[in-house]
């Protein structure tokens, strides 16, 4: 009865092994969604290393914009950055930053030191409005429609194929 009892763990490692197979077979979920056209958060932002507020809801300008929610501490958000100086190169002023959970200073530098693709650049310390925007972790961008909609929403880091697909919508 005893040895009986000795199998238990092994039975559970072996069942939590089989999770993991499992997951790691599992058909990916797709990183990016189209929107369902909900409005976009109405919150301002204190703009980073600058007087005034920021609200992308309406978007600045009444045209679509991008925003970006990154953070000086985000890997993934390094990785991407390449790609977020391209956008910005093909819709000049269309690309907002919105500093997520981050120390303004923190930020300030991560963009100095890779380049600030970033028209303006808003504060979210407390993350509030990243949950406003349905933010599941940084980084994430959000197409913003003249009306004030999301029109798209990519969850992780941005891919070259992304970029057209922004670019279709600005």
């Amino acid at each position: 009865m005893i040895r009986w009892l000795a199998l238990i763990p092994l039975l559970a490692l072996v069942g939590l092994a089989g999770v993991g197979v499992q997951n790691l077979l599992r058909e990916e979920k797709p990183t990016t969604s189209l929107a369902d056209n909900r409005p976009a958060p109405t919150r301002s932002f204190p703009v980073l290393q600058a007087d005034g507020d920021i609200s992308f809801n309406p978007p600045p300008g009444g045209e679509p914009i991008v925003v970006n929610l990154f953070a000086s501490w985000c890997a993934p958000c390094e990785v991407e950055h390449p790609l977020l100086i391209e956008l910005s190169r093909r819709h000049p002023g269309r690309l907002h930053g919105l500093l997520y959970r981050d120390v303004p200073s923190n930020g300030a530098a991560f963009l100095e030191r890779l380049g600030n693709p970033y028209g303006v650049v808003g504060v979210d310390e407390d993350g509030q409005g990243g949950l406003d925007f349905g933010l599941t972790g940084v980084p994430e961008t959000f197409v913003i429609g003249e009306d004030g909609t999301v029109r798209l929403h990519i969850r992780g880091p941005l891919t070259p194929d992304d970029l057209d697909r922004i670019g279709n919508l600005l």
